[in-house]
């Protein structure tokens, strides 16, 4: 079952969780174009249309014009290649990771992302954020809009409770933990909304006093 997750004057947020291992799928709606951004659609294509189909209500007739992959990891492409089909949307992901979602897809990836880039459609525009370590190109995505929390979808390189999987390989959790604090911790304010690739959302509040606690334990 999709949920809305956050209305705002701009822009609406969907997301649903699919397969066997509760991948999230984040639909971004601007209010004003209707143009879409689809972050992660990691299996389900029908639950993906119905995703789509939830958010006939929310103004001009909606249409994805941008496909973003946080990572390779094969969870999160499972129904890429059928999505991208469908819509005729470009496919965009980090630089780093760019060749491996091809290459496990087929899909042509349009653009390779790297840290503070910017992407979007008409009336939807989103920082990109690079955090290395879980994968080499992963990226999370910003949502700022005046007056409004901060939205970031962070793939899976930052969860409730720690950062993502790193193999415990300690120069992959280093360069995950550096990148995660200086590039999220250290912008963004405490009512920041985490939307993980997997599993229940949080705040960067909730999740700041346990930074050092994370970098004791090494995961």
């Amino acid at each position: 079952m999709s949920s809305l997750l956050a209305v705002t004057p701009d822009v609406t947020i969907r997301s649903v969780a699919v397969s066997e291992l509760d991948n999230n799928v984040y639909l971004l709606t601007s209010a004003g174009s209707g143009r879409q951004v689809l972050i992660d659609p990691a299996d389900d294509p029908e639950a993906i249309t119905r995703l789509f189909d939830s958010a006939r209500a929310d103004g001009p007739e909606p249409a994805v014009g941008l496909i973003v992959v946080t990572h390779s990891h094969w969870d999160h492409l499972r129904a890429l290649a059928q999505v991208a089909g469908s819509t005729g949307a470009p496919v965009l992901a980090g630089a780093a990771d760019a060749a491996a979602i091809e290459r496990q897809t087929g899909v042509r990836v349009e653009r390779g992302l790297e840290d503070g880039d910017r992407v979007g459609v008409p009336g939807l525009g989103l920082g990109v954020i690079g955090l290395r370590g879980h994968t080499p190109g992963s990226i999370a995505l910003v949502y700022e809009e005046a007056g409004q929390p901060t939205h970031i979808f962070s793939g899976d390189s930052l969860f409730p409770g720690g950062v993502g999987n790193t193999d415990r390989d300690p120069a992959r959790f280093g360069q995950l933990l550096a990148d995660v604090t200086a590039r999220v911790f250290n912008l963004y304010n405490d009512d920041a909304i985490v939307h993980p690739g997997h599993g229940d959302q949080t705040t960067l509040g909730a999740e700041r006093p346990a930074l050092e606690e994370w970098r004791q334990r090494g995961w």
